[in-house]
């Protein structure tokens, strides 16, 4: 716990089973309560391996894809209680190690979500990151900061804390159930009035790691795009939208 706030994982898990335990042994449990893995459909043996090291574990008889996965995910940890969800991808990718960092922003009132930015900083070409990855990274994240009127270094990071009211509030099963579902969300967020911080994070490219591929960036780029140019819509009050309800409360600033 963090200021009496309890602290769930969420590992959003496909074919993880080289790079799941050590993602695992760097969570700092001084801090957290519980951690879920949400298993989709994996033809290797992660589930086998979370049940091992006594991982919460729910798995998918059929893959749903990644935005399906995270739905699976975000209602297995409030069901447990969770006061904060930190989704963390468990192919060692992103350092656990900054857990305690991203709930305290929640925990002490400051934010509702936390990004661990891979942009802020230096590390990201150092890192590893394709070139590419970069160049479509810091293009898409200049337009949604244009059509979303927010200052983010990046909306493309897969690791991230949310607090409990946030999740409640938003409507992610109209989600796509695909990569954009991280992009809708943050969308939604600015959408209902989210205070959303961000904090500097390394990241690690190599074999392991699980990364789409240049078609399926294609496919997530564009729905990036589409996602940014209907959330403007709407706020202009030119279309209507089922991921941003008219009638959805905002949230005023505290």
């Amino acid at each position: 716990m963090i200021n009496g706030k309890k602290v769930v994982v969420v590992l959003p898990a496909y074919n993880a089973e080289k790079t799941l335990e050590m993602t695992y042994r760097e969570i700092p449990f001084e801090f957290v309560d519980d951690v879920v893995l949400v298993d989709d459909a994996s033809r290797d043996n992660t589930a086998g391996l979370a049940q091992k090291l006594a991982i919460h574990t729910v798995i998918h008889p059929e893959n749903r894809g990644y935005g399906g996965n995270q739905k699976t995910c975000y209602r297995t940890a409030l069901g447990l209680g969770a006061d904060i969800v930190v989704m963390l991808h468990p192919d060692y990718q992103y350092t656990p190690k900054l857990i305690a960092a991203m709930c305290a922003m929640i925990a002490y009132g400051e934010f509702d979500a936390v990004l661990a930015s891979r942009i802020l900083g230096v590390g990201a070409l150092k890192g590893g990151m394709p070139l590419y990855k970069y160049v479509a990274n810091r293009f898409l994240t200049l337009v949604e900061n244009l059509l979303l009127g927010q200052k983010l270094s990046e909306y493309h990071t897969g690791y991230r804390a949310f607090s409990r009211e946030l999740l409640e509030n938003l409507p992610l099963d109209s989600n796509s159930e695909d990569f954009v579902f991280d992009n809708q969300m943050i969308a939604q967020m600015v959408w209902a009035g989210f205070r959303i911080g961000e904090v500097s994070c390394p990241t690690k490219y190599f074999e392991e790691a699980s990364s789409i591929n240049f078609r399926r960036s294609v496919i997530y780029g564009l729905g990036v795009l589409k996602t940014a140019v209907e959330f403007r819509l709407c706020r202009m009050g030119l279309s209507a939208s089922a991921i941003f309800p008219r009638n959805a409360g905002k949230r005023s600033s505290r």
